[in-house]
């Protein structure tokens, strides 16, 4: 998708969801207008599985969780909740802040089982980095950045990764360690990596570089690769919606103790 029509993209996923939303709950986890969180509960009687829901943007501002509302509204129509998760953005290096919001975020959600983090391009990493911090059940990461250190080499998003973390891995290795999944693997927790093979912004050699890596030490991790471009699996209107839904199924089942189909090299 080009970058001119992205404004028309995103406005038919708002006008997509504003016709089909039901309730839902704000939830403040700080004082910042941007430490915010969309709650919409599941209709299914007892404990729901909770999908915390993370916008992408290459960690920039300009993107928001607006991005990923219809993504929201239709996992709860599937039968999940969902916390669309708003998160500051506070410029170059301050990856700390933003890090300390999406788990604060986490926190501030309970009596949900199981926990998955679903999470769009930069919003994929944040949904790995929660499962190395163990604050989620399983990730599912949508066009995800899985791996700082070889996206920052790639130079992918104009040196998106360099502006977020303040410097390549040479220049600020603590900041690596902390915030890069791939550096801190195994992650201990399912993975599902939900792919385009026409991923014009992520490339889908990066996700399976990084699923390999994760087998190799020990995590129960796979590519799903659909025929998609980047923005494809945040849109419940396209053919990969389904897809999208199935992946987020077989992670919560491998929370149950099933492992991942093709999880094995």
């Amino acid at each position: 998708m080009k970058s001119e029509e992205l404004p028309a993209f995103f406005d038919g996923l708002e006008q997509w969801a504003r016709g089909r939303d039901g309730a839902l709950e704000l939830v403040t986890y700080g004082g910042h207008d941007d430490q915010v969180i969309e709650l919409r509960r599941g209709s299914a009687p007892g404990v729901q599985p909770l999908a915390i829901v993370l916008h992408g943007g290459f960690w920039r501002t300009g993107y928001t969780r607006a991005n990923t509302t219809a993504l929201a509204v239709a996992v709860a129509e599937a039968g999940w909740s969902s916390a669309n998760v708003e998160y500051r953005r506070l410029g170059p290096g301050a990856y700390g802040p933003m890090l300390d919001d999406v788990a604060a975020a986490r926190r501030s959600l309970e009596g949900f089982h199981p926990v998955v983090a679903v999470g769009h391009s930069a919003g994929g990493h944040l949904a790995l980095w929660l499962g190395a911090e163990g604050l989620v059940d399983a990730c599912v990461a949508l066009g995800g950045v899985c791996d700082l250190a070889e996206a920052a080499q790639a130079e992918l998003g104009e040196r998106a990764v360099q502006e977020f973390l303040g410097g390549s891995s040479d220049e600020v290795p603590e900041a690596y360690l902390v915030a890069d999944p791939a550096g801190r693997l195994p992650l201990g927790v399912p993975q599902v990596l939900v792919h385009g093979v026409g991923d014009d912004r992520v490339p889908l050699a990066h996700a399976q570089a990084y699923a390999g890596r994760a087998r190799a030490a020990g995590d129960d991790c796979r590519v799903v690769e659909i025929d998609a471009g980047h923005f494809e699996p945040i849109d419940p209107r396209s053919r990969a919606w389904p897809d999208v839904l199935g992946a987020m199924e077989s992670a919560r089942s491998a929370v149950a103790g099933a492992a991942l189909p093709g999880a094995a090299p």
